[in-house]
């Protein structure tokens, strides 16, 4: 999932927003303001929705801390982190690569929960010294700001240690079959359908609970299980697309048919006599016999229609300095985990300096389907 909204850099990591973070933080606030209007009316409205407020914006600072927990973590096991998105269901740390063991799985799965039961307790005894002895409905905002907070981080934590992958606790699930059978694969495969099990309780629980006469709150656990059910299919397609292309090599699946187009042509002409008229997405700027970098219909959606006739291919094209090239012998996978760090659907392919290819997602998905047909 990616962010729609950037807030900016923490510890080297990009952290944003989904746009359905605004719908559960307007939730939130409007949840947490009718329960303080009916425990403490007396603080008035424009405390109220003050403290609910920043009781919201406190919570989401709790769940990135729980998912910058991960991130630093997997960072210390040498796995890179390339963003974090918080979302309608909490946070997301896009680890670009899968742990190298069970015991690296294991820590960086397992450090969210703690992290979040340890926020839990910090709360717990700010409400504590805020005057919270334990009576339901603390007297001062403090106190009852952080009693919440305090609650709903020991429930973040226990919910992320259902064994449902990939929640933290199918994460661990995964790491403990992994140790057990010594296979990665094996083990995601297992996990991801025990997820499926405990997503699908969940729909049915929501169900259940929503035409016993819970309402809304009835359909959002059914919303999360159906979230999970999506989440863990996606981990055994993930997979099963992993174990497709083990020994696949960019050489196997690459586009050696690399159509080159003169770097001074202006981008009027480019688009109706070469990318509308031949269908394909990806050309080969050269410049004095040598590459020189690559346009796409991405480099070419972000100039004005009006300056099209007036614009070279030189001026939009994306130098070659600036992509990563991969060569024939790369691995597939590899290949994919860069067009996904690189935000690109394509990757030069050189050997010896020289221009072999371009390899795409289209490309890997045309051989998955060829191999699917054939029956291998």
């Amino acid at each position: 999932m990616r962010s729609n909204i950037r807030l900016g850099r923490f510890f080297g990591i990009e952290v944003g927003l989904h746009y359905s973070w605004f719908l559960i933080a307007f939730l939130i606030t409007m949840s947490l303001a009718a329960q303080f209007r009916e425990t403490n009316a007396s603080w008035g409205a424009v405390v109220i929705w003050a403290v609910s407020i920043v009781t919201a914006v406190l919570f989401f600072a709790a769940l990135l801390a729980h998912e910058m927990s991960h991130a630093l973590v997997a960072r210390a096991h040498g796995l890179t982190t390339r963003a974090i998105t918080l979302f309608a269901l909490g946070g997301v740390a896009q680890i670009e690569k899968e742990p190298a063991d069970a015991k690296t799985e294991f820590w960086v799965g397992i450090v969210g929960p703690l992290s979040s039961a340890a926020i839990g307790l910090v709360c717990l005894l700010i409400a504590w010294a805020a005057g919270w002895r334990g009576a339901p409905a603390p007297d001062t905002p403090i106190a009852a700001m952080f009693l919440w907070l305090g609650y709903i981080n020991f429930m973040l934590a226990a919910f992320n240690m259902i064994p449902g992958f990939p929640l933290d606790g199918g994460r661990i699930l995964r790491s403990i079959i992994w140790w057990r059978t010594g296979s990665g694969e094996r083990s995601t495969k297992l996990a991801a359908r025990i997820g499926q099990t405990v997503a699908l309780l969940f729909i049915a629980f929501g169900i259940f609970r929503f035409f016993g006469g819970a309402g809304f709150g009835g359909l959002w656990i059914a919303f999360i299980g159906w979230f999970l059910l999506q989440a863990a299919g996606a981990s055994y397609a993930t997979v099963t697309l992993t174990t497709g292309l083990k020994d696949v090599r960019v050489g196997d699946v690459m586009n050696r048919d690399c159509t080159p187009v003169d770097g001074n042509l202006n981008v009027e002409t480019f688009v109706e006599d070469y990318l509308l008229r031949t269908g394909r997405r990806c050309f080969v700027i050269e410049q004095n016999g040598e590459i020189a970098g690559l346009v796409t219909p991405h480099e070419i959606k972000g100039l004005e229609r009006q300056r099209w006739p007036y614009t070279t291919l030189y001026d939009v094209m994306r130098p070659l300095d600036q992509l990563h090239t991969v060569t024939p012998a790369t691995p597939v996978m590899e290949a994919l985990e860069t067009m996904g760090r690189d935000d690109v659907n394509q990757l030069p392919v050189v050997a010896n300096n020289h221009l072999e290819g371009i390899v795409t997602r289209a490309n890997v998905l045309q051989f998955l389907q060829t191999r699917a047909e054939l029956g291998r």
